[in-house]
């Protein structure tokens, strides 16, 4: 029993901190009737519906199959690399950059066993990362952070876009760039052996996908898309109801909770909206390296109304640090426990890409930081 408490407590540090954060401020504002205010319903249902979609397209194997068709047409370390950063950029603007890494980077390490380029296979990882984080950006569904910022502040897709867009652009123009650091020696990639995908399914996690897309886009009211995911679970896969990530819901409860009570502690409250005008793309970034972006988002979010400045701090603080995003931690665990993995090595490619692109795209939103 310890131990299973110890080996939870190393896998979700942030939840940990998250629980006993609500828990301190419970102290300090005694649960009450506004305690039923605290949680964003909508951002919960969104995240819980997304999961299980996502759960299910995994579960048939539709992403194995389309990198296996796509890595059929790798012939060289280049190609190969360029192929799975441009997959992990775009699919995790619709699967979340954490889906994206748990599905690609187990298959970049499969790719590289008939490759003895060490110097390749780190960059190859650590530019998906980037990808996937940077990718992941772009859109509401993209990632946690987003979701809730878009729910919050009630942003327009428009708006949304023409503030993430620069920034996207940017960051493809960058990790293409550092693509070509790779070499081009020939390579096979392995196969990739994959089961037909029962079509009824595909349509049926499709359609689930296609009823979390209209909810966030708020033309799908919220409880439907829950009831959808819940039915959908049940008739074609209960199982999937097991892979929902019940830690990430509990972590925004907790950040909920916490944000609320220290909302309604005047002086804190002061305090922090103060620090935060005006600073709130530094602010965020910053906060986001030690605690990383998706609890920062929460947080920050209770204390200002410049949505704006904060959903760009909070994307661009995923780079960095390997907990500024917890996404890039899923990479480093894979490449790890990876034979004849060199853990330091990976660690320092993965800072000077991070902190060099964090930088760079700093530098393209200066006007957010001119006021600092």
């Amino acid at each position: 029993m310890k131990e299973t408490i110890i080996k939870f407590c190393k896998a979700q540090p942030v939840l940990l901190i998250a629980f006993f954060a609500a828990i301190l401020t419970m102290f300090m504002i005694p649960p009450d009737s506004e305690y039923l205010g605290y949680c964003n319903r909508a951002v919960l249902i969104q995240l819980f519906s997304l999961m299980t979609a996502v759960s299910g397209f995994r579960s048939i194997g539709i992403f194995e199959k389309i990198t296996g068709l796509l890595l059929q047409k790798a012939g060289n370390i280049r190609r190969l690399g360029q192929l799975f950063i441009l997959i992990c950029f775009f699919s995790s603007m619709l699967v979340t950059n954490d889906v994206a890494l748990l599905t690609f980077v187990p298959l970049t390490l499969l790719a590289f066993q008939r490759i003895s380029d060490e110097k390749s296979r780190i960059l190859t990882i650590v530019l998906e990362t980037a990808a996937a984080n940077l990718g992941s950006m772009l859109t509401p569904v993209g990632n946690p952070q987003n979701l809730y910022l878009y729910d919050t502040y009630q942003l327009t897709a428009g708006i949304f876009m023409k503030t993430m867009l620069p920034a996207g652009i940017l960051s493809l123009i960058c990790l293409i760039c550092l693509t070509f650091l790779l070499p081009e020696t020939s390579c096979q990639s392995a196969e990739t052996k994959t089961e037909a995908i029962p079509e009824i399914c595909a349509i049926a996690y499709g359609i689930l996908f296609l009823f979390c897309l209209l909810t966030v886009f708020r033309i799908v009211p919220d409880w439907l898309c829950l009831i959808m995911a819940i039915l959908t679970a049940l008739i074609f896969d209960r199982t999937l109801l097991l892979k929902i990530d019940y830690a990430l819901l509990a972590t925004f409860i907790c950040f909920f909770i916490f944000v609320g009570n220290i909302a309604r502690v005047e002086a804190v409250q002061q305090f922090f909206s103060e620090i935060l005008n005006g600073r709130e793309l530094l602010i965020s970034v910053l906060l986001s390296q030690v605690i990383s972006n998706v609890p920062a988002a929460v947080m920050l979010s209770g204390f200002t109304q410049n949505g704006i400045p904060l959903l760009l701090g909070v994307n661009l603080g995923g780079l960095g640090t390997l907990i500024a995003s917890l996404a890039s931690l899923i990479s480093y665990q894979f490449y790890r426990k990876s034979e004849n993995a060199q853990a330091g090595k990976y660690l320092l490619v993965f800072s000077a890409v991070n902190f060099g692109m964090l930088i760079l795209l700093l530098l393209l939103h200066f006007r957010y930081l001119i006021s600092v």
